[in-house]
């Protein structure tokens, strides 16, 4: 995993929202760790193992969605008419989605939506990570030498926590920042403990870094339209 270049971006985006935003000079570290605890819980509520009084305990890892579908990455078309229903070709959609013309070729009256298929347990995770860069780049404390040393040292050793502690941990780490003599330990703590999580929940690195990549640009479009 590629942890300098994501620095890097988080970097450049946490600088546009600052600057759009009119933010200098804010002390903007409460803000991001009360985000990061919120995503966590986020996070754990897409996991789902810790609700033992429901029989829905599965992890959410697939959600079929039109936001941000194009024909490039969409799994589906589909008219949402109910009467009509019908599932177009990639090529019949592609032909729509250039001509700006929505209305079903079959029916003539439904839209047609392009589908693509998200991981929201994967997504929540990502949002975390997001976060988790921001308060490093805002401490100073984003030298990936030494916490690319400590995460795969980390990991490869067996962990007596189950998932529902570790994000329970996540979240006392979490608080810990808000203290003025916390240190850089504490940081590399909440990596090597947020990377465990990741292992938990069946993510390999290689997904996490382009989910990373994914959602990075979807914060910087949702800049530019005014989020």
């Amino acid at each position: 995993m590629n942890l300098q270049k994501m620095f890097e971006m988080q970097k450049v985006l946490d600088d546009r929202i600052i600057k759009e935003k009119g933010l200098q000079g804010q002390d903007l570290l409460p803000n991001l760790i009360l985000a990061l605890q919120v995503e966590l819980a986020e996070c754990a509520n897409e996991w789902r193992g810790f609700k033992h009084w429901s029989n829905n305990q599965k992890p959410r890892t697939k959600l079929s969605t039109t936001v941000g579908a194009t024909p490039e990455n969409a799994a589906f078309f589909k008219c949402e008419n109910d009467d009509c229903g019908e599932y177009l070709s990639k090529e019949d959609f592609r032909n729509l989605f250039e001509s700006d013309y929505e209305e079903c070729p079959i029916c003539n009256v439904g839209y047609v939506n392009a589908f693509r298929e998200i991981n929201p347990l994967l997504e929540e995770y990502v949002d975390c990570l997001h976060f988790i860069l921001s308060i490093g780049n805002r401490l100073g404390w984003n030298d990936t030498d030494t916490i690319d040393d400590v995460v795969v040292q980390h990991l490869i050793t067996d962990k007596a926590f189950d998932t529902a502690k570790t994000f329970s941990c996540l979240l006392s780490i979490a608080y810990g920042f808000h203290f003025s003599n916390v240190e850089k330990r504490t940081y590399i703590s909440l990596f090597t403990t947020f990377f465990e999580l990741g292992s938990k929940l069946g993510f390999k690195w290689e997904q996490i870094e382009a989910a990373y990549m994914e959602k990075n640009a979807v914060n910087h479009q949702r800049q530019q339209e005014g989020y």
